[in-house]
């Protein structure tokens, strides 16, 4: 076990102690903002002295979920001011080097920069980047409107976490040269919830200058609750309380753990079919409001509002797999009730449409595959669209390695530990799998990745030529322990998803 040595790092702020370990400086809970509850975030004043940075911050409010326990998430150390970040560097020089910038995932309700799959270190070492990750704001506290319903008594607009993500790139931009890195060279990357965070972000005017590239990974800009759905699940959530849209200031007085026990409810609430469109999927999510997110996403890129950020985007080849692929009744579903399923998504007419244009494999395999495609391949097919249409370069993948847990295959999440390096520490190995093969893919992503963030160009001497995407078929890079590059991917299924429209997309 390597103990390390103390490492001092004067900021515009203030003096932080680190540690250097394993060849490299670390330093962890640095506090980028306060955050009061239901407020936007607020700079940290100076201090005096020397503040310690070598344990983590606590982590947002959240619960646990299965999801969250297989990959390993720890739910300790929580608190509402929760807004710290964690880096590892090379070196605290004058170097310019690279900087990556994390938002984690979890449905924005669950997760932490400082998870153990989001350990820096390997990634730091193989690419002699600064890798940033960050702790955001989540659930009721993070992204729920509760203005509108309350007339401003409670002025959280459900862009709060969005709010914090803005202030850790900020204080990036200010500081990180401290630590080794160049501010005009930053990417930012994430997964799920927080690849689509970034692609919020990247149509936000309020990010602008912040960083040069992104990386989204199984997750897009078909995000955003209208104001009419924020504001239903605002009023679902104060009548579990008990509490009256004229008495809103109590919620400043209700104890954090039962927020989160409402919030809870209101997730398995919206799962249920007759509250899926009231709602939505997703309920806790960026809510549209006039000042921080004034349109959905999608729509803003498309008109070009991140026309100078180039894109990395890409899925897992079956994305639906982390959620279906552990319940036993949907492993053994029959073809009456795929059909079932199919109408109740789609409508009638669309449902037949998706079932001829994946008529491959089992009923289950089916379901997976409209689901990938609905939540997770068409948005980000979308995403790459709207950015090539506004002049920036893309590139895209698709991750095709099989879990080795029984029903997982090419899973949601499953690239994480490949990107970070971490896909061998327990107990999320058992996850990932292990051997010669796994590492190989885990250097080749982490290459990739850091390629990506130092010129915008992400092949590898493994990857051979990687084109951005263009006119004609999709080049779209397949990463498996053999990758390739792949031309236009289910090019069938990928004609009759274009024919849907964007309300039908996402979560």
């Amino acid at each position: 076990m390597t103990i390390g040595v103390e490492k001092i790092v004067e900021t515009p702020r203030g003096k932080l102690r680190g540690m250097h370990r394993h060849g490299m400086d670390v330093f962890r809970g640095i506090r980028f903002a306060t955050a009061r509850r239901w407020a936007r975030p607020e700079a940290v004043k100076p201090w005096a002295g020397v503040a310690d940075a070598t344990v983590n911050g606590p982590i947002a409010p959240q619960t646990s979920s299965r999801i969250a326990q297989l990959l390993g998430a720890s739910m300790e150390h929580q608190g509402e001011d929760c807004l710290s970040l964690n880096i590892w560097t090379p070196a605290c020089d004058d170097h310019k080097r690279p900087v990556m910038v994390w938002f984690h995932g979890g449905a924005f309700v669950f997760g932490s920069g400082s998870s153990g799959i989001y350990n820096g270190r390997y990634l730091t070492a193989r690419s002699n980047h600064v890798i940033v990750t960050v702790n955001y704001r989540l659930g009721a506290l993070g992204f729920l409107n509760l203005n509108d319903i309350t007339n401003g008594r409670v002025p959280a607009t459900g862009t709060e976490g969005l709010s914090d993500q803005l202030m850790a790139l900020q204080w990036v931009k200010e500081n990180i040269a401290c630590f080794g890195g160049d501010p005009g060279n930053v990417t930012v990357f994430g997964e799920s919830a927080g690849a689509m965070s970034i692609a919020t972000l990247m149509s936000m005017p309020a990010s602008k200058g912040l960083f040069k590239r992104a990386i989204t990974q199984s997750g897009a800009a078909h995000v955003g609750h209208p104001r009419d759905r924020s504001t239903r699940v605002a009023a679902r959530f104060l009548r579990h309380l008990g509490i009256a849209p004229a008495r809103a200031e109590q919620l400043y007085d209700v104890p954090a753990n039962k927020l989160m026990q409402v919030q809870t409810r209101i997730i398995l609430e919206s799962r249920e079919s007759r509250d899926a469109g009231h709602l939505g999927r997703m309920p806790f999510q960026p809510c549209l409001d006039d000042v921080i997110l004034t349109e959905p996403p999608i729509r803003a890129l498309r008109k070009g509002a991140a026309k100078n950020v180039a894109l990395l985007t890409g899925t897992t080849a079956e994305e639906w797999k982390l959620f279906s692929g552990l319940l036993p009744h949907l492993r053994a579903m029959s073809k009456r009730r795929l059909e079932t399923r199919a109408r109740m998504t789609f409508g009638d007419l669309l449902a037949r449409e998706l079932l001829l244009a994946h008529d491959e494999g089992s009923s289950f395999d089916r379901f997976n595959a409209m689901m990938t495609h609905k939540v997770f391949t068409e948005p980000s097919t979308r995403l790459a669209d709207a950015q090539m249409a506004a002049g920036a370069p893309v590139h895209a993948y698709r991750f095709d390695y099989k879990s080795p847990l029984l029903g997982l295959g090419a899973c949601h999440a499953l690239e994480l530990g490949f990107v970070f390096g971490t896909h061998h520490v327990s107990p999320v190995n058992r996850f990932f799998g292990s051997g010669e093969a796994v590492t190989r893919l885990s250097h080749l992503m982490m290459d990739a990745w850091a390629n990506f963030a130092e010129s915008g160009a992400p092949q590898t001497a493994e990857t051979g030529a990687w084109p951005v995407l263009g006119k004609g078929p999709r080049k779209v890079m397949r990463f498996h322990p053999d990758a390739a590059l792949l031309s236009d991917p289910l090019p069938q299924a990928a004609r009759t998803w274009a024919l849907t429209d964007d309300v039908i997309l996402g979560p």
